[in-house]
């Protein structure tokens, strides 16, 4: 657009240019809208931690606290580990939505901690109410979103599935298989990596990393093969979990969260 404006004897012409914004700002801008953070930074405001032979609340040997705005997963205090699986479950249930994490594995795992949980932690999602757990139960009954780092030599696919209590369908299949891997790269080392999960109630459930969906599956269900998540079947009979808690793993091997936010989704939308 042009304008002139006379001045006196001189005529000056003043171009101004209309202010473009291109789409790919519009998209960095959109993902600030609507994210929660259920990690404030600062404290535990929000959670509640549940440990195996531990009562809810009693967050033994320290295993989650916050340092420095980091939410860290540790075992200093730990002799061993003795199977003391343990979850940071967050104080409000969801069913439609996008769960983002920034996290980092460090250290050593903790003494007496499983092989297989060598650098591994989880995102436990359309989990079981904590208050229904048992005293000396492992996991809730939920469905997990493993976070996995590699040993620096062998390939470890990251953002894999795993189903306690629960099952899925895969192309219209039932998977009772208590793992599935994803297609993701392997992620060695400390560094910050992030993991996303679209969350979509009991219709679809996509893992992403690096903008990419590294797996995807339909139909989150109760197991009925296992007694205790058998016992959270409603009074429909319906298996299909539409939502549910969502807690953070404790599984012998030490780990960092920098973030943990959530966008909730409009129900309709695909």
């Amino acid at each position: 657009m042009i304008r002139f404006l006379i001045c006196c004897r001189f005529l000056f012409v003043i171009v101004v240019f209309p202010t473009v914004m291109s789409s790919h700002c519009f998209a960095e801008e959109s993902k600030n809208e609507g994210w929660i953070q259920l990690f404030n930074g600062e404290n535990l405001n929000g959670w509640t931690p549940k440990i195996r032979y531990h009562e809810l609340g009693e967050n033994h040997g320290n295993t989650f606290r916050v340092e420095e705005g980091i939410l860290k997963v540790g075992y200093e205090a730990y002799d061993e580990f003795d199977e003391t699986f343990g979850h940071l479950f967050y104080n409000q249930e969801f069913s439609h939505y996008r769960l983002r994490v920034e996290y980092r594995f460090v250290g050593e795992q903790c003494k007496g901690g499983p092989g297989w949980a060598i650098r591994n932690s989880g995102l436990m999602l359309h989990g079981e109410d904590p208050k229904l757990m048992a005293k000396d139960q492992d996991f809730p009954a939920s469905i997990e979103v493993q976070l996995l780092g590699g040993d620096g030599k062998a390939n470890r696919t990251n953002a894999n599935l795993c189903t306690p209590g629960t099952n899925v369908t895969m192309e219209g299949k039932l998977i009772t298989a208590h793992c599935k891997k994803s297609s993701s790269e392997t992620y060695h080392g400390p560094q910050w990596v992030t993991v996303e999960v679209e969350v979509r109630g009991s219709e679809v459930i996509r893992h992403w990393i690096d903008g990419k969906v590294v797996l995807e599956y339909k139909q989150p269900q109760i197991d009925i093969r296992d007694a205790h998540a058998k016992s959270l079947v409603g009074d429909d009979g319906s298996l299909l979990l539409d939502g549910g808690t969502i807690s953070l793993q404790s599984e012998s091997h030490p780990v960092h969260f920098r973030k943990v936010e959530l966008l909730p989704l409009v129900t309709d939308q695909k």
